[in-house]
């Protein structure tokens, strides 16, 4: 145990942020650096309960009390070993994860719960920096080869742990640069790529073969993979994004998030320099609520946005946990991210009702109206309140509102792949596809999630791969079958 006392000694912090004014005019990650002082007083926070909820809270079964007692000792070979041996990448789920395990901290029940994330992202960071996360070579070759479709979290989760088991593992992306989401979705102030092309240098001396501008359905086939390969991994996630039908959708100047975003990301990567959709001096609404709205937002401030407004359809989250949602369960509740602080508004239920347009045919602004979420004999619904109409101005609309499924449906299912009634490719408890030898894993599995599920999801189907192809696996094993996904 860290510190017997600690949780009463010291109280939870977290990073510091630069200030606000200072980090809108670039785009740099937000934090300041953090003082091994503040990592192991934090460290000590932690009680060392005799049931570790944070476990539970953990979709991957990160084994969080032991690598903070480690921090807290300055232990930082240990600490990463234990952090690695259920994470490949703590240092994409210390900056991007809502830290579900923090939520269930059992000091959270009657105090600030531990600065688990914190200590997470910190204890890889010391990683890099002394030279400990080195490449991992299996110790003997299997002959077999795997191929993985997409190159985000679970993508790159399930070619780690396959390369390291002996296969030859080649992991297709039909962007121009490996990272998925990662890479063109999450802006630069959230994870500088820097971040991610130094775990994807350690991935390539490990042996795992990136191909990029390849796109299933495009450029190869189930068929040709199938031909090719003795397994093949369908990690291509939940990219169809949720749509608005209603009057003016037509309109000029109303874009999806991921036409949005990716552009930002490319000005970082010198692609260009001024990017085809820009929020500078614009009047900007961003539809939805959750992190892709404020991703949205952030970056609509570091162009030069004249105003940004956020609106929801749901309703406020409260300040504080939710009687339907009690310890150690993930509640919703009302969060302010970076992006929140450098300004724009926030606003709830609110249903977008109209697009208006000028004679041009550019938006101008939003016809809306206030509503409630009444009970029905089918459930909640929601109900307009009379007399609640109004406009907002805007002269650019990004829709954040999630995600519904794959573009390639049609084409997966030509080649034998099955879909639940949610959009989700249909597995068996393998992670296995109605085809034999080919998986699914991640968001194209689940449906949305976080991104500690998309990486929980590549270990558990490696697991399973390496099993199919080998008859028994040495692989980590999944920490929980559930998923949002139906089974064949």
């Amino acid at each position: 145990m860290a510190d017997p006392r600690g949780f009463l000694k010291f109280e939870r912090k977290g990073a510091t942020r630069r200030p606000p004014e200072l980090r809108i005019h670039d785009w740099k990650e937000v934090y300041l650096p953090t003082s091994d002082v503040l990592i192991t007083t934090q460290a000590a926070r932690c009680m060392d309960c005799g049931i570790p909820f944070c476990h539970q809270g953990c979709p991957l079964g990160n084994l969080i009390p032991e690598w903070n007692n480690l921090t807290y000792l300055n232990e930082w070979k240990d600490s990463i070993d234990r952090l690695h041996a259920t994470n490949n990448f703590p240092e994409f789920t210390g900056r991007l994860c809502p830290a579900p395990c923090e939520t269930a901290c059992v000091l959270g029940i009657s105090d600030d719960p531990v600065s688990i994330k914190l200590i997470e992202q910190e204890t890889i960071e010391h990683a890099f920096a002394r030279n400990l996360v080195k490449p991992v070579h299996p110790t003997k070759k299997s002959n077999k080869r795997v191929a993985v479709v997409g190159s985000g979290p679970s993508g790159l989760a399930a070619a780690q742990q396959l390369t390291r088991a002996g296969h030859d593992v080649v992991v297709y992306e039909k962007s121009d640069r490996v990272g998925g989401l990662l890479r063109y979705g999450i802006p630069e102030f959230k994870m500088e790529k820097a971040i991610l092309d130094r775990r994807l240098k350690q991935m390539s001396d490990e042996g795992t073969v990136f191909v990029t501008n390849t796109e299933i359905g495009r450029d190869i086939t189930i068929d040709e993979l199938k031909g090719n390969f003795d397994a093949v991994i369908l990690a291509l996630g939940s990219e169809t994004p949720r749509d608005l039908k209603v009057g003016g959708r037509q309109l000029s100047g109303i874009y999806q998030a991921m036409e949005f975003l990716p552009l930002a990301n490319r000005v970082q990567e010198g692609d260009f320099e001024t990017p085809a959709i820009s929020a500078e001096g614009k009047k900007v609404v961003i539809i939805g609520g959750g992190d892709t709205g404020a991703d949205c937002l952030g970056t609509s401030h570091r162009q030069g946005a004249k105003s940004v407004m956020q609106i929801e359809i749901m309703p406020r989250p409260s300040d504080e946990r939710p009687s339907n949602a009690p310890w150690p369960l993930y509640p919703m509740l009302y969060r302010v991210s970076s992006a929140h602080e450098e300004g724009g508004v926030r606003d709830y239920a609110i249903n977008t009702e109209e697009f208006i347009g000028d004679e041009d045919g550019n938006v101008v602004g939003i016809k809306a109206h206030r509503i409630e979420l009444k009970p029905t004999d089918k459930g909640m619904a929601f109900e307009k309140i009379e007399g609640s109409d109004f406009i907002i101005e805007a002269d650019m609309v990004l829709f954040a509102m999630g995600f519904v499924g794959t573009p390639l449906q049609g084409h997966l299912e030509e080649a034998g792949i099955k879909f639940t009634p949610r959009g989700s490719v249909a597995t068996n408890n393998d992670w296995m596809t109605e085809r034999d030898g080919v998986f699914a894993a991640g968001d194209l599995r689940r449906g949305q999630s976080l991104i500690v599920w998309a990486i929980a999801e590549g270990r558990s189907v490696a697991q399973s791969v390496d099993r199919y192809l080998m008859g028994a696996s040495d692989l980590p094993g999944p920490i929980s079958t559930n998923s949002y996904a139906l089974s064949l």
